[in-house]
């Protein structure tokens, strides 16, 4: 059977939502991630509320396409967040039939950060969405098995980045110990195996521009990705996650998508051959 693959809106950021859908379409993708809220000061915010012109394009070019939205993103669970922050998410999320909102702990509070959750959780299932939790190298939940405790304990799910999975510490044992409930979707892209040089603004900041601006395609990097996705759940979808400014700003969207595209299902389908022997 053929692994649902698809892309997330990081990977072609300078897209709106509805050419997002249309570009990844064209490409032959089954599904997209969107961004429904900035995640950065500096990010494009896209008005993307229920009842925005932007809103009702996205739906009627995902309606047009057959596409469908797997989760939209991205909200950080800092110590102030709260329902009015995620709520218009949801709403948005419903209304492009989005399953998950990719999020991630930035609050080291521990029991602050597992009630914001656990709220979140219960509120995100009304609206049929789950929350997937993604350890992030440089937030304070940031390995697999920390985030994994705190998705059983709130009923949340994990969104697993192989970069973040690589500059986190975190292995593939872990990834191998999950249920697979917790792991509804997968991450795919590349990156060399040691991590940036840490510049005048210190590590954080170089690991940040490496996760936001400087991934390699599958196959051009250094992680074992293959051996991700023998760890991970059995035909698992998988989402490209790619950004690379300086590659990017020598080629139109369409044929970034199509090169990652090409890329993603040429690792996926060797693995699955190799599955199945």
């Amino acid at each position: 059977m053929r692994r649902s693959l698809g892309v997330s809106h990081l990977t072609l950021l300078s897209l709106t939502p509805p050419e997002l859908v249309e570009i990844a379409a064209a490409a032959g993708y089954d599904f997209v991630g969107i961004r429904v809220r900035a995640v950065t000061t500096t990010e494009r915010a896209f008005p993307m509320r229920v009842g925005s012109p932007m809103l009702k394009e996205t739906a009627q070019r995902l309606h047009d396409t057959g596409l469908i939205v797997r989760d939209i993103e991205f909200l950080p669970l800092t110590p102030d967040v709260g329902r009015d922050d995620w709520l218009p998410a949801l709403e948005s999320g419903a209304a492009l039939g989005a399953s998950a909102l990719t999020i991630t702990g930035a609050d080291p509070d521990r029991e602050r950060l597992l009630d914001t959750l656990a709220r979140l959780t219960e509120e995100a299932a009304g609206y049929g969405i789950r929350p997937l939790l993604e350890p992030i190298s440089y937030q304070p939940v940031s390995r697999i098995a920390d985030a994994a405790d705190v998705a059983r304990r709130t009923r949340a799910a994990l969104m697993i980045d192989p970069l973040h999975l690589q500059r986190g510490g975190s292995t593939l044992d872990d990834v191998r110990a999950l249920e697979p409930d917790l792991v509804p979707v997968l991450q795919l892209c590349d990156a060399p195996l040691t991590e940036p040089r840490a510049g005048a603004d210190g590590r954080v900041a170089a690991l940040q521009h490496e996760a936001r601006a400087d991934r390699r395609i599958v196959g051009e990097g250094g992680l074992p990705l293959a051996e991700l996705l023998a760890a991970a759940p059995t035909g698992i979808p998988v989402s490209v996650e790619t950004p690379h400014a300086t590659l990017q700003s020598t080629m139109t969207p369409s044929a970034w998508a199509l090169r990652n595209l090409r890329a993603a299902r040429t690792l996926i389908e060797r693995v699955d051959a190799d599955a199945a022997a």
